[in-house]
């Protein structure tokens, strides 16, 4: 089904980005969320084997694709950022100063697994056990001290007696933003004398190490070390299930049906916005939201599932895709 957008929005387009000229990029630019990346990227080959010119996507993380997302209009900017959490206010306004209007396309959910290598134990952490390894500050004697567990049985004796060592991603990408609102904020719930803000610090004694935007890389980490645990979305998961394991969380095991359902504790909701001044000067733009929002791609038995999306509800999804063809400007 071919994707229509408002007269009113291309009319906006030519006036707002007078820099785009008929020599301008003749293709799509898009930006943002390595969870997001595959998804995007599957979509991208499949406009580009129908005539459009192969988009080009580039895995930035979420936090460094919105900045590049509102640094402006242009032909030297992005036309499309994912992200795998929602754009925050302070976004939207550098956004709008900037001359730069998002519309918002909820895409689907997925969830943030924690998993080691196949060759490693199997274990299940609860969010509370969680926190208790890669805090920065633990209470102990009525004092906040430095967290002193380094070894998982440190926190439970029936936990593997292995060194507490985590892959996880660094503060640019959004898997780390839902990570702390989810996980740490959650797990320090229990915690009396720490403060929001510190339920979030993680500890940087080695115990975690930031390993950058690259999911790939945290995977051949944890093939090289057994014992180590990386933090990504799951459909790296599911890319590599024959290489790594998941590591449940509350008992519960990271499948494609208890994210959906909302059993999984950490899920959140995945997202890309359309930078609406590029709309009708962009080649390609039109045809990738649409090849993104057809039943073909990000429908229940559509391509996306198959690489791990976890689809919205069908009346979800209709509401998306005729939002995305109507261009409504993002509201927070």
């Amino acid at each position: 089904m071919p994707m229509y957008f408002s007269a009113r929005a291309v009319l906006c387009g030519v006036f707002c980005l007078a820099s785009l000229t008929a020599e301008a990029r003749d293709r799509l630019l898009i930006v943002g969320s390595s969870t997001v990346f595959p998804f995007a990227t599957a979509v991208a080959e499949a406009v580009g084997s129908n005539g459009v010119k192969f988009p080009i996507v580039e895995s930035t993380g979420s936090g460094a694709g919105f900045k590049l997302f509102c640094k402006g209009v242009g032909e030297h900017t992005p036309d499309i950022t994912n992200a795998s959490r929602r754009m925050k206010p302070s976004e939207l306004d550098t956004c709008l100063a900037n001359g730069v209007t998002p519309v918002e396309v909820e895409i689907g959910y997925d969830g943030i697994v924690l998993a080691n290598s196949r060759n490693g134990p199997k274990f299940t952490l609860t969010v509370e056990q969680i926190f208790e390894a890669l805090a920065e500050k633990l209470p102990k004697d009525g004092q906040l001290v430095d967290n002193g567990n380094l070894a998982w049985s440190d926190i439970d004796a029936d936990l593997p007696n292995e060194e507490i060592e985590v892959l996880g991603p660094p503060p640019t990408s959004g898997t780390r933003d839902a990570f702390e609102e989810l996980v740490m904020e959650e797990g320090c719930k229990t915690v009396k004398d720490l403060e929001k803000d510190g339920c979030t610090r993680i500890r940087r004694d080695g115990s975690f190490v930031e390993a950058g935007e690259n999911d790939d890389l945290i995977v051949g980490a944890l093939e090289a070390n057994p014992v180590t645990v990386g933090i990504f979305g799951y459909s790296f998961l599911m890319q590599n299930r024959d290489k790594i394991q998941s590591v449940g969380v509350n008992g519960v095991e990271p499948t494609f049906e208890k994210i959906a359902s909302g059993e999984y504790p950490v899920s959140r909701p995945l997202f890309f916005y359309i930078k609406k001044e590029h709309v009708g000067l962009i080649p390609g733009m039109e045809e990738y939201v649409a090849a993104f929002t057809s039943e073909e791609a990000w429908g229940d038995d559509g391509y996306l599932a198959s690489k791990g999306l976890i689809p919205l509800s069908a009346e979800k999804r209709r509401q998306e895709a005729t939002d995305a063809m109507a261009l409504p400007a993002l509201q927070l």
